[in-house]
């Protein structure tokens, strides 16, 4: 294919120039960048002499990471080097103890016969080990096969590692087949997300869920076997999990750059992920900006199909401009912009794989008559006696909460061993603080050997410390007395 010249890339919207990296963030990605050693430390220093480290936000310290390593006692001679090495060591450290909290569950995985890829910057280590110098990873991305996620899920649940939603573990279990990834943590440095599917919801492709296993290359990452991307597919990762998040992080660029300058990419296929998954147009900005403004070696032929291809999706390509815009780009009118892009996508990522059992809550309402019963002590589990019974009949729990001064949700679940039977769930609108008393009704499937159900209160969501007291009040799990627990026939 004979390649065309790449059209000049307008900096005003909706061109791509127009979601480029501005003034620092521009500053520290051509220091950790450009091939030219002598400009690239002349922007280091740049922005060393007009930034305090030790005010810029966690975007800016990971790029500084990779600064730090690219140029070591190069930069002896600023008075920030000493604050930069320290920045640097504390970002290893805590990667690396992510990595060793990791380390187990990886074994545990690929011994129960789980394949593990590992993608996005964690991917990038397994590679190279001595990137984590420069490569901040505080959380390790896990991609499995579908058929392997219940015994990754398994594998996590039985090391003990919690589910950042606060949902229970019994719950989660029988959603497995809905969700793309979950989050889990453990200790003070244990990150992982867990993926069954590499991309989300508004980039879906079956072909090419199955074809990224077919690419894949064999790796190690401290000293267990894993399998990473292959480099055109952790271009594409890279764009689509880092390109559309306003540069929430910007060390994907670094990534996709290391993996250009690597020299082993096949073209074609990314070009094919690009279409089947409608990442043009994000792929647009990034490129254009690494191959112009950078001048990474991305081929003009590439380059300019690109740009053909992300010029062609109409008013999908303005809604991924306005997401691809590093968020301290943002004026007013940007960030309402921008929202409403951002809703969109989220509406077409949110769509679930499949949902079996069907998954509705049990919404909680004021209780119009409330059961004569003596005040006890609350409690955060409390067991149902079961009839001697069998099949559908249905529950009406009634419970006494005592509600902080917050508006929040309260979660509730029903659970018989590591058998989940429903959620309850209820609104807190008023920050007047005072207690409740909720009823929820639903079905539930009796087999007339279960002598009790067990009802529990669940936070709505975890934290590694529930040491902050507005966290508790607004998230953590709220005790409660149950008042009355009836079966009755359903109809």
């Amino acid at each position: 294919m004979k390649a065309k010249a790449v059209r000049r890339i307008g900096r005003r919207f909706p061109d791509y120039g127009w979601s480029w990296p501005t003034g620092g963030l521009d500053q520290l990605l051509k220091a950790a960048l450009l091939s030219d050693e002598d400009a690239a430390a002349a922007c280091a220093a740049q922005w060393l002499d007009e930034n305090d480290i030790d005010l810029v936000a966690f975007r800016e310290h990971r790029l500084l990471a990779a600064i730090s390593d690219r140029f070591g006692r190069k930069l002896a001679g600023h008075s920030a080097y000493p604050r930069l090495v320290g920045l640097q060591k504390m970002l290893w450290t805590k990667s690396r103890m992510a990595m060793r909290e990791a380390e187990p569950a990886l074994q545990a995985m690929a011994d129960a016969g789980c394949m593990v890829m590992l993608i996005k910057g964690a991917s990038r280590i397994a590679l190279n080990a001595s990137a984590q110098r420069g490569r901040v990873a505080h959380d390790i991305d896990i991609l499995v096969r579908p058929q392997d996620m219940q015994t990754a899920f398994d594998v996590l649940r039985d090391r003990d590692w919690q589910i950042a939603s606060g949902v229970s573990p019994q719950y989660l279990r029988t959603r497995l087949a809905s969700l793309r990834s979950m989050n889990f943590f453990k200790g003070n440095f244990g990150d992982i997300d867990l993926h069954q599917l590499a991309y989300d919801g508004s980039q879906r492709s079956n072909e090419d869920d199955l074809a990224i296993w077919r690419r894949a290359t064999v790796a190690e990452f401290s000293g267990v076997s894993v399998l990473v991307p292959s480099p055109a597919d952790r271009i594409a990762l890279a764009i689509a999990h880092g390109g559309l998040d306003a540069h929430t992080h910007s060390d994907w660029l670094v990534d996709c750059t290391v993996a250009i300058r690597d020299g082993d990419v096949d073209w074609d296929v990314f070009l094919d992920i690009v279409a089947r998954r409608g990442l043009a147009a994000a792929a647009a900005v990034a490129l254009s900006y690494l191959a112009l403004g950078i001048g990474v070696a991305v081929p003009d032929v590439v380059l300019t199909r690109v740009l053909a291809m992300a010029d062609r999706t109409g008013l999908s390509r303005w809604s991924a401009v306005l997401q691809a815009k590093p968020r301290t780009d943002f004026g007013g009118l940007v960030w309402l912009s921008r929202g409403f892009a951002k809703q969109l996508r989220l509406k077409r990522k949110s769509g679930r794989l499949q949902q079996e059992p069907p998954a509705k809550a049990w919404r909680g309402r004021l209780a119009g008559r409330k059961p004569q019963a003596a005040p006890a002590p609350l409690v955060f589990s409390q067991a149902i006696a079961c009839p001697e019974k069998t099949g559908d009949m249905m529950l009406d729990v009634t419970v006494r909460i005592a509600v902080p001064p917050v508006r929040r949700r309260i979660e509730m679940e029903i659970n018989a061993g590591d058998e989940h039977i429903a959620r309850l769930r209820a609104m807190v609108i008023s920050r007047s603080g005072k207690e409740r008393v909720l009823h929820f009704r639903g079905k539930v499937k009796l087999d007339g050997s279960r002598q009790a159900l067990t009802l529990e209160a669940r936070p709505s969501r975890q934290f590694r410390e529930w040491n902050d007291t507005a966290a508790v009040a607004t998230y953590g799990a709220l005790p409660f007395q149950l008042l009355s627990a009836e079966f009755s026939p359903v109809g």
